[in-house]
C-alpha cells in the first residue's frame, strides 16, 4: 500500500474492524540483535570451551539464530543456544563442519523445537548424553547450568541476583540488556491509544522484570494485568502455544486483535487463537532482521495478514486501509 506496508486485500474488511492490539516484545518493541542475539553465540562459546573442552571458537552467525528461529520451535533463545551446543558439541565427535551441520539440524528442526533436535542427532547415532547433563537442559529455570549462564550473560550482575536471588558463578559484569533499543515511542502509543483504547497489551517470551527494565517508562503504557510474559511460566505456555494469546484477547475484551510479531511462532499462535474463534490477524514486522527482505518474503509466504518494516508505520496502514 505504501513504501513498507504490505496488507492482504482478501483481509481489508477485518483490519477495518480491529478494535485491539498484541504486541511481542523482542524484534517488534525492542530491537536485541545486540542483546539476546549475542547472549547466544556468548553462551555457545562458554559453554563450548569451558565446559565441553572445545578449545576453538565456534563462529554462530545470526543467519544460524535465523535457521532455528523459523521453524517455528525456538521462540526461547536459551533453546536455541541448547541447539546449537548440541550441534557443536556432534561436529567434534564427528568432524563434519560445525556450519553445514547447524543448516542441516535446523533443517530437521520443526515445531516441536529442541525435541526435534535431539530426535535428529537420535537418529543419526550421535550420543550428546554427557554434555546434556554438564548444562542440565532442559530443566526448571533456577535449576538448570545452561539456564544460569545465559542468563548472567543477559541481566548482569545485578539484574541476575534480582532473578535468582543469588550472585552470578560465571560472569559479573554489565548484562547485554544494556544493549536493548527500544523501538516503541510515547507518540506511536498515543497514536494507538485513540485507536485502540486500553486495549493495548504484551504477549512476549520475556519475563517481566526483563521487559520492565528494558521499556522503561513506556511499559506502564501497555494493559498489564492482561499481557503475558512466558518466562515467567510454565514450559508448556511457552509459544507457539496459542493459550497466553488468547487470555490477553479475552482480557482486554478484543472481538477482533491483531498480533504483532517478528517470528514464525508468532505467526502459528495468531492463527491458532483465530481458528479457536478468537478472531485474530497476524502483522508481521521485517525491518528488524539481519535480511529484512528475506523476512517480509518469507512473511508473504506464510500468509501473514500484514506485513510492515516497522511498527511506526503501524497508524498509516490503519489509515490507508479505512481510506
Amino acid at each position: 500500500m505504501d513504501d513498507g506496508i504490505y496488507v492482504d486485500a482478501q483481509k481489508i474488511d477485518k483490519i477495518k474492524n480491529l478494535d485491539g492490539i498484541i504486541f511481542d516484545c523482542d524484534g517488534v518493541l525492542i530491537d536485541v540483535s545486540n542483546s539476546y542475539d549475542l547472549a547466544i553465540k556468548k553462551t555457545v562459546n562458554f559453554v563450548a570451551n569451558k565446559i565441553a573442552s572445545i578449545n576453538k571458537s565456534t563462529l554462530v552467525t545470526t543467519e544460524m539464530i535465523d535457521s532455528f528461529k523459523k521453524t517455528g520451535g525456538f521462540n526461547d533463545e536459551v533453546n536455541v543456544a541448547y541447539a546449537l551446543i548440541l550441534t557443536v558439541v556432534a561436529s567434534e565427535k564427528t568432524t563434519r563442519n560445525f556450519s553445514d551441520l547447524v543448516f542441516d539440524v535446523a533443517k530437521n528442526a520443526d515445531q516441536t523445537g529442541i525435541k526435534s533436535v535431539e530426535q535428529y542427532f537420535d537418529s543419526i547415532k550421535i550420543d550428546l548424553t554427557d554434555i546434556k547433563k554438564k548444562i542440565a537442559y532442559p530443566a526448571k529455570r533456577f535449576e538448570s547450568t545452561l539456564s544460569s549462564i545465559f542468563d548472567e550473560i543477559f541481566y548482569g550482575k545485578e539484574l541476575y541476583a534480582q532473578l535468582y536471588k543469588k550472585s552470578p558463578k560465571f560472569f559479573s559484569g554489565t548484562g547485554l540488556i544494556e544493549n536493548d533499543a527500544i523501538l516503541v515511542t510515547e507518540s506511536l502509543l498515543d497514536e494507538l491509544h485513540k485507536r485502540f483504547g486500553k486495549k493495548i497489551a504484551i504477549v512476549t517470551g520475556r519475563g517481566i522484570l526483563s521487559a520492565r527494565y528494558s521499556l522503561k517508562k513506556l511499559f506502564d503504557e501497555f494493559d498489564l494485568k492482561n499481557s503475558r510474559f512466558l518466562e515467567d511460566e510454565p514450559r508448556e505456555m511457552a509459544k507457539p502455544n496459542p493459550q497466553p494469546l488468547i487470555l490477553s484477547i479475552k482480557g482486554i475484551g478484543a472481538s477482533c486483535s491483531v498480533f504483532v510479531g517478528d517470528s514464525m511462532e508468532d505467526l502459528i499462535m495468531a492463527c491458532k487463537a483465530d481458528e479457536s474463534g478468537n478472531p485474530t490477524l497476524f502483522c508481521g514486522i521485517y525491518g528488524t532482521s539481519k535480511d529484512s527482505y528475506a523476512k517480509r518474503d518469507f512473511f508473504e509466504q506464510k500468509g501473514a495478514d500484514m506485513v510492515l518494516e516497522s511498527i511506526s508505520l503501524f497508524p498509516k496502514a490503519l489509515n490507508l486501509v479505512r481510506a
